[in-house]
């Protein structure tokens, strides 16, 4: 056993030297837009289920948004696929606004968006996504913080982070464990890798296919669901059922107002 666990420490270790010394020839493998077989990523086929971790380009509101006008995210993990297919960080899903209703007189403002496509390397191809959370800025940057400062000699790479929605990170290469301390997935650079969970008392399901395979959840827990520091936000229609794919934000009261560098967990619904 003690043996077992100084493996693992060596080989943390190696990894967090390997991105302190080297984050540049790490990131251009990151970036990389290498699909499934020879094809490059022109042959990346994304099942149903696969979860799209995003974060906002530029903000938008129901007092000035137009219909059709573009909204823009960038998948901020590497997304594993079946086949030995990936969807590189830095990839941009590109969407639309649907409709918008200012806030008025007896009515709060309403904002209706879907996202279409995504574009890797200038290349797009066609997607259909639906809601499953939605985390303000301020959530996104609590999540990549260190519960505690890393004690002395400790790499940063090996801190303790919280996701949003409870899940627990212990570093790269680490465990990720649920409120109730099960192993759910492991840290790895840019964000975490672990099996989708359903909420319970939502709509927010589990895993969508039988392999129930390791997905790239970047600051989110395996199990997030809904709005996170959002105050007066509600998802009114997460796009699962008809019309699939189209969003609907609501305020409580005033309009909606969703911020640059917002966090989103999309799902590919077809």
């Amino acid at each position: 056993m003690r043996i077992g666990r100084l493996e693992n420490a060596i080989r943390r270790l190696s990894i967090a030297t390997l991105l302190l010394l080297c984050p540049a020839s790490i990131e251009a493998q990151t970036l990389a837009p290498t699909g499934a077989g020879s094809g490059g990523h022109n042959s990346v086929e994304i099942p149903a289920g696969t979860v799209l971790a995003v974060r906002l380009n530029h903000g938008f509101s129901s007092k000035t948004a137009r219909e059709g006008q573009e909204i823009t995210a960038r998948i901020m993990q590497e997304v594993p696929l079946p086949n030995h297919g990936r969807i590189p960080e830095g990839a941009r899903v590109l969407g639309t606004i649907v409709s918008v209703e200012k806030a008025g007189t007896g009515r709060n403002g309403r904002i209706s968006f879907r996202f279409d496509s995504l574009e890797i390397s200038q290349q797009k191809m066609s997607v259909v996504a639906n809601l499953r959370a939605i985390a303000g800025f301020m959530e996104v940057q609590a999540a990549q913080t260190p519960e505690t400062s890393p004690g002395f000699g400790t790499p940063y790479p090996w801190a303790t982070t919280r996701q949003i929605g409870g899940d627990e990170v212990y570093g790269i290469e680490g465990p990720v464990t649920d409120e109730s301390s099960n192993e759910v997935g492991k840290g790895v650079f840019g964000g975490v890798l672990v099996h989708v969970r359903a909420q319970p008392g939502s709509k927010c399901r589990g895993a969508m296919d039988a392999e129930d395979r390791l997905q790239a959840l970047w600051v989110f827990s395996s199990n997030a669901c809904g709005v996170y520091g959002m105050m007066g936000l509600t998802i009114a229609h997460a796009g699962r059922t008809e019309p699939v794919g189209e969003i609907v934000l609501a305020a409580d009261h005033n309009d909606v107002r969703i911020r640059g560098g917002t966090g989103m967990l999309l799902r590919v619904a077809r």
